[in-house]
């Protein structure tokens, strides 16, 4: 019995007879003859049928021939004197052309159809990409010394103050879908020291746009024994140089040292840039991320940017203020190509320090009882941060909507398929 070969491999076999396997990626029939296309994971390989006739695109096959050079075919060789085997039904006709160089489907469609549009390469290799992406990013911190972790998605209390969360019925208990694996990854700092885990994130935000999703994935990190935020930044900079690493074919630079930027003077860059005053807001707005990232690269040719020292009134409870600014704190979002794709700094670490960030925005202790128990038992100045991975790969590839870097999206309005 001759093994399957894949497609990519046939160049080993010319003059030989060899099984392939896949789906019909195209049927082109002429007047006395048929060329087939199969499709498997490595990509693409022709059969030349003696006669008109073949199953239709995307009919699950099995084709044993030999393997013939021919400068016109895919990859420059082909099957010939094949025999074609059914290995499922004759498939109905996909909602739109996959064989065709992009799929022509506005992204409703699409996504409608999610299941089949994947099957086209150009999408299908996003997702290839998204994969070596998070295989960079886990090599990275595995060789900084970091445990990967997992932590549950089910909590019974929202990880910021309550906000844009989903609830659920939780044998008869009310809970939540993680926002963050944070509390967790915290607590797991007083265990490993240095945590990471990839894993969905559930944010209820009514936001319609092209970069929020309801469901993301969520790569974090968190680590202890830190001076300060930017030990924290240091480590995200060998991050993210360790995914750009792994996907070579995008082209990212980081360089060594990432341009920073405080927040209060990114504001007095914007006013002076922009002739808007942005002054006293706690935030930047998507506007003026892209500009920042536009000076990043023509001041520092970097398109990477940190903007350090966000308003504490913008920030979590959990982090830890500037000791010189308290105002600010010691955190930093990442801007890369002029979209926020990373939020990360130091968090508090004493117990005392917890309740009085509680109180201090009006809020009880009583729903943080066992997040904030661990900080009674002794934790390390600390600090960490979190990347979705959709934006990462949407701005890595260009893409102007982040679910087009999104296996099966969820919404506001999407919750199939």
């Amino acid at each position: 019995m001759i093994s399957r070969v894949l497609a990519a491999d046939l160049p080993r076999h010319v003059g030989g007879r060899v099984r392939i396997a896949g789906w019909v990626h195209r049927r082109r029939r002429l007047k006395t003859v048929t060329f087939l296309v199969i499709r498997d994971r490595s990509g693409l390989a022709q059969a030349v049928l003696a006669e008109p006739g073949g199953p239709p695109e995307e009919t699950v096959i099995e084709v044993e021939g030999l393997v013939t050079a021919n400068p016109q075919a895919p990859g420059g060789l082909e099957l010939t004197e094949p025999s074609v085997g059914l290995l499922s039904e004759p498939a109905e006709p996909p909602p739109f052309d996959l064989y065709r160089p992009s799929v022509r489907a506005a992204l409703p469609t699409v996504l409608d159809n999610a299941a089949v549009a994947l099957r086209h390469p150009r999408p299908k290799e996003v997702f290839t990409i998204a994969a070596a992406s998070v295989a960079g990013f886990r090599s990275a911190l595995d060789g900084l010394g970091f445990t990967e972790t997992h932590t549950p998605k089910i909590v019974s209390s929202a990880t910021e103050s309550g906000a844009n969360v989903f609830g659920i019925d939780y044998f008869g208990q009310r809970a939540f879908l993680a926002q963050s694996p944070q509390f967790y990854k915290q607590a797991l700092v007083g265990v490993f020291e240095r945590v990471y885990e990839v894993g969905p994130v559930f944010r209820a935000e009514p936001h319609d746009t092209a970069r929020h999703l309801a469901q993301y994935t969520s790569l974090d990190a968190e680590l202890g024994f830190i001076d300060g935020h930017h030990d924290v930044m240091t480590v995200l900079r060998e991050t993210i140089a360790g995914m750009a690493a792994a996907v070579p074919e995008a082209g990212v630079e980081v360089p060594e040292e990432i341009p920073m930027i405080h927040f209060a003077e990114a504001q007095e860059l914007i006013a002076r840039l922009s002739g808007e005053d942005p002054r006293g807001e706690p935030d930047l707005a998507p506007a003026h991320e892209r500009l920042l990232s536009d000076w990043a690269l023509r001041e520092h040719g970097s398109e990477f940017l940190f903007v350090t020292g966000y308003p504490m009134v913008k920030r979590p409870f959990y982090t830890h203020p500037d000791p010189e600014r308290p105002g600010y704190s010691n955190s930093f979002d990442l801007l890369f190509r002029g979209l926020e794709l990373v939020t990360g700094g130091q968090r508090l670490h004493r117990h005392a320090d917890y309740l009085a960030a509680l109180a201090a925005r009006g809020e009880s202790a009583g729903p943080y009882r066992d997040y904030l128990a661990v900080f009674a038992h002794g934790m390390p100045p600390h600090g960490g941060f979190a990347l979705g991975l959709e934006r990462w790969t949407a701005r890595l590839l260009g893409l102007p909507n982040v679910r087009q870097a999104t296996l099966f999206p969820r919404d506001l309005h999407r919750l199939t398929p």
